[in-house]
């Protein structure tokens, strides 16, 4: 068997026996199916055209809110992780909940979904709402990291299984620095990269540290991270939500788009929308009995 077909429940909908055998009565050749996770999580090996066999397995699988997902069944355990932070690896965007410490949510937010939907530059984008900061302390930042950003589920479960299998990760953000390195050490990145917010007497500028690492940032830190630590392509992972993210997504051997925009959803190669993080270790073929924390 060439490929395997992923499927994976989530808290709201287990993965029953009844949606194992439609998408297997969909699938050309089936192969015997192997339980990663009872009733949550399973792998269904099978011959054919693995875009095609997902089409129709999803067609059979009607509105059920399960996470489908057909791929080569070799080299699925990846070496390296890259994740964008905002929205994927925590619960929400830094720059929009600093943005309501001034009273500015509304407005800032406007902007963060329209570049994270591709509608705008990124880089503009970001200049634009940084300059509405123009005036922030220090002290309302770590207020913001204490009170209002909390972590994905399964953010830690996923680095800490895929570095003990001795794969590096890293966090790659759009974000600021000011964040990364504290959700990086929480939930167990061994690296992380972001834009710089500029500082005077402990108050934001309004400015960002140019060069703004976005988009092609995000692909060049793949891309670097993959040659410094001797990788093929297929050993990499990549995962998302947002425009700027799809060009590492695009480039990873497996790119994934998480609870993703639909410019995303649509170009990535597999997609998790229902799931937790713990469903990329699935996608990987892990076991629950493997996962880590």
């Amino acid at each position: 068997m060439k490929y395997v077909l992923t499927l994976i429940g989530n808290k709201t909908t287990p993965l029953a026996s009844a949606h194992v055998e439609a998408a297997r009565s969909a699938l050309p050749a089936p192969g015997e199916t192997v339980w990663l996770a009872e009733a949550h999580a399973c792998d269904i090996p099978f011959d054919g055209d693995p875009a095609k066999a997902e089409a129709a397995a999803r067609g059979a699988l009607g509105d059920a809110t399960l996470d489908i997902s057909a791929q080569p069944a070799e080299g699925r355990r990846k070496k390296l992780l890259v994740a964008d932070m905002d929205s994927t690896i925590i619960e929400q965007e830094c720059i929009d909940e600093l943005a309501a410490e001034l009273g500015l949510k509304p407005q800032i937010s406007e902007i963060t979904e329209r570049a994270m939907r591709g509608e705008i530059g990124f880089e503009p984008a970001l200049r634009e709402r940084v300059g509405l900061l123009k005036g922030l302390g220090v002290a309302s930042l770590e207020k913001v990291y204490r009170e209002r950003i909390t972590e994905m589920p399964g953010g830690r479960a996923l680095t800490a299984t895929m570095r003990a299998h001795g794969a590096t990760c890293a966090l790659v953000s759009g974000g600021f620095t000011f964040f990364t390195a504290r959700v990086a050490k929480a939930v167990g990145f061994d690296v992380n990269q972001a834009n710089e917010l500029l500082f005077e007497n402990d108050t934001l500028t309004g400015l960002v540290q140019e060069p703004i690492l976005g988009k092609q940032a995000k692909l060049d830190a793949l891309l670097a991270l993959r040659a410094q630590h001797g990788l093929e392509k297929h050993e990499t992972l990549a995962v998302g939500d947002g425009a700027n993210d799809l060009a590492m997504i695009e480039e990873a051997g497996l790119g994934v788009a998480y609870h993703a925009k639909p410019v995303v959803a649509q170009a990535a190669g597999a997609r998790i929308d229902h799931g937790d993080l713990t469903a990329l270790l699935y996608l990987q073929g892990y076991r629950r009995e493997e996962i880590s924390g």
